[in-house]
Parts: C-alpha cells; structure tokens; sequence
C-alpha cells in the first residue's frame, strides 16, 4: 500500500495491538505522534474504526471502549477503567470508572464526570462535574454546572431530555454556575435524588435541593430549598418590553454570593480528593494515578474558570452603584479566598480510606459502606471548608455574605 495512505502513526497502532488493544480495522485509527502509548491499557480496550487519539497528557484505562456508536476525537482526556464514549468530541476533561456518553457528545474543558456517570446522545458539556451515577438524557446542554444525589445506578439524580442550563446573560457574562445539590453530602452517595423534568432548563446561577422533582416543561429561575419536593413551574408571563442597557445588576450581590459558594464548593472537592480518594487512584496503578491527577486539574480548571468570570464582572460595574462599586473593589481579594489551604481531614477518616483501598475496595463500594460516624466526619469537615471561606467573604463583604442563604 503506498505509505501515503497509510496513517501518519503506524508504530503506536501496532504498539497498541501488540499490547492487546482490539482495533476492528487499525487503518482508521489515527494516534497522535505526542500519545503515549504507556498510558493506553491493553486490557480490554476497544477501538472502533474512526477514533482519533490525541495529547500527550491522554491516558485510557482497562476495559474502555471507543467509537461503539460512531466516530470518537479524545483531546488530552484522561479516561478511568470501563469508560465508554460512543461518539462524539471530548477535550481537557476526565472520566472516572464507568462513565459514558452516547453518540454526538461533545465535552470541553474542565469537565469531570465521575464514576456510573453520563449521557444519551447529543448531550453538550464544559465546565461540568457529575457526581457519581448521575444520569443525563439526550439534547442537553449542561455547561457551568455541578450535580449530585443518587445513590445507586438505579436511585440516581437525572436531567430529562432536551434540557438546558443557561449560562450565558444578555449583558455577556457567564459568572452564571449552578449547584445541584452540594458537595459535602453529595460525595457520600446517601442523599435522595434530583430529578429536572425534560424540555424544560434552570437560568444559572441557582441552587437546589437533594431530593428536589420538577416537573417537565418547567424553567427554573430561582432556588429549591426545600428537600424532597415538587416544583411545577406555570406559564410564562405575557410578553413586556422595556429599556435595556446590557449592563443592568441590580442584584449584583445574589449573584457574587452564588459565585463564591460555587468556588468554596470547588475547594471543598479539591480536598476530598486530596484526602479520601487519592489512595483509591494509587491502588489502580500508574494509569489510575494520571486519571486522578486528571481529576484534581478538572476541578482546578472550574476554579480558574469561575475567578476569571467573576473577575471579567468585576470590569463592568458602575462605580456610581454602592454594591457594585463595593464588589469591584473587592473582587481580587475576594478570588484570592479560594485555592488555598483547608482544615485537616479527620484522621479516623483519612486512615479508613487508605485501608480501604489497600484492601482492593472500589471507591464507590467503599464509600456506601463508611460507617456512620465517618459520614458525620466527613461532611462536617467538608462543610467547614466552606464556611471557613464564607467567613473570609464576610470580613470582605457582609452584605455578600447575608445572601448566602437567602432564596432566590
């Protein structure tokens, strides 16, 4: 065959086979010259003609199969054991045991979805964070957000089809992130589900509640608070107009304070990982060490994200406004609160996990069954982190501060 026809890597594709990686047809397989074939697994790894493999910081796991429903472009993502992507584009971000997505995915920076996880087909992400088994159906887009709740594969949170959270304003910002349900509970798969009914959307930033149902057709744009309840969201308003600017932020406060929880939340994750599900990735080997490096660096990116935006605000506001002439002021200060140090993991805690994972448990297993004064630990301390942060805020912003929990 004229070597022009041939694919410009023929050494990593037999590098690959020889290593026991199942190529249908190898000559449509296109790897990267910068792919490291030392962090694509032998073992059990499918690729299907059409699969593009690209950056060096790339890893695929054992048992992972690519391009089972069509073409499949992975840029730099780091994919844990038995992740199956079925087509579709995903860049920058990082898939932990068992998550999938269906045909015609396409999955940006800083998104990182974690174990039993994913989507039908269509579904669009960037800047996301599923939780372990939260399920997503087809035509979404669900960009800028964090989900939790579920328990199980069969008790699990889940965003309806044709689904939309809107994260962009009329005025262009996108400081716009929205928590469905949170992180100190949420990480210890005890918490009732979310269910976000289909052809319906949430207008970020807002927050809600474990156990949470609204109804489809319904478009959310303000908070659930109250746990295990049904939301039904009627008609919209007849049709008004009036003067609009592109600058209007009359709540400018509601929307730095649901920023900033969304930040401290980040950090509060970036510590469970550090602390509790670190050994977890070491007892996987070197492949499972890069996944969880990869995991730490989506979350690291949603920071950077979330302070950019925020700090991208900041530049806009009317310095004839008291809160907004107050918020830019502070706006720096403010985004050097996160990031930082935390208050150290209880020991019981930390020392339970690394046995755990010595012992061969996987994480979720390991997880569901922590006794219940571990859980109490674990989510005390988790939430602490995030009241350390708030109360940083405080001593900047009070009147930031006071909204935190107000609903809205």
């Amino acid at each position: 065959m004229d070597d022009a026809l041939l694919p410009r890597n023929t050494a990593a594709l037999r590098a690959l086979l020889d290593k026991g990686v199942t190529m249908p047809v190898p000559l449509t397989v296109e790897i990267g010259d910068e792919v490291d074939v030392e962090h694509v697994s032998g073992d059990g790894v499918v690729i299907h003609p059409g699969t593009r493999i690209r950056g060096a910081s790339t890893v695929i796991s054992a048992g992972c199969e690519l391009g089972r429903e069509g073409p499949v472009t992975i840029e730099d993502c780091r994919l844990g054991r038995g992740v199956a992507l079925k087509g579709g584009y995903a860049a920058r971000a990082t898939f932990l045991d068992g998550a999938n997505l269906g045909l015609g995915h396409h999955v940006r920076e800083g998104c990182l979805l974690e174990e039993e996880s994913g989507g039908a087909h269509c579904v669009g992400l960037k800047q996301t964070i599923l939780m372990p088994f939260v399920t997503l159906g087809s035509l979404i887009n669900f960009c800028d957000c964090l989900m939790a709740g579920g328990t199980s594969r069969t008790e699990h949170s889940e965003v309806g089809s044709s689904y939309i959270h809107f994260n962009f304003t009329p005025g262009g910002d996108k400081t716009t992130p929205s928590l469905f349900g949170d992180v100190p509970r949420g990480v210890l798969l005890r918490e009732p589900p979310i269910f976000l009914g289909g052809q319906g959307g949430a207008v970020g930033p807002v927050r809600t509640a474990y156990g949470a149902v609204v109804a489809a057709g319904s478009l959310l744009r303000s908070d659930i608070r109250e746990e295990r309840s049904l939301t039904i969201v009627g008609p919209p308003p007849a049709m008004t107009q009036r003067d609009f600017t592109g600058r209007e932020y009359r709540g400018i406060n509601r929307l730095v304070a649901k920023n900033l929880d969304y930040l401290a939340s980040l950090d509060a994750l970036e510590a469970w990982y550090a602390e509790v599900r670190l050994p977890f990735f070491a007892a996987q080997g070197a492949l499972g060490v890069l996944v969880g490096e990869g995991a730490r660096e989506a979350i690291a990116a949603g920071r950077r994200e979330r302070i950019t935006r925020l700090l991208a605000l900041a530049g806009r506001m009317d310095p004839g406004q008291a809160p907004q002439a107050a918020f830019a002021a502070h706006a720096q200060a403010l985004t050097e609160i996160f990031g930082g140090s935390y208050a150290a993991v209880p020991e019981s805690l930390s020392t339970h996990a690394a046995a755990t994972a010595a012992a061969g448990a996987p994480y979720v297993e390991a997880i569901r069954a922590l006794p219940d004064d571990l859980v109490n630990a674990g989510q005390h301390w988790l939430a602490g982190i995030i009241e350390d942060r708030w109360a940083d805020v405080e001593a900047l912003l009070p009147g930031v501060a006071r909204l935190r929990h107000r609903e809205a």
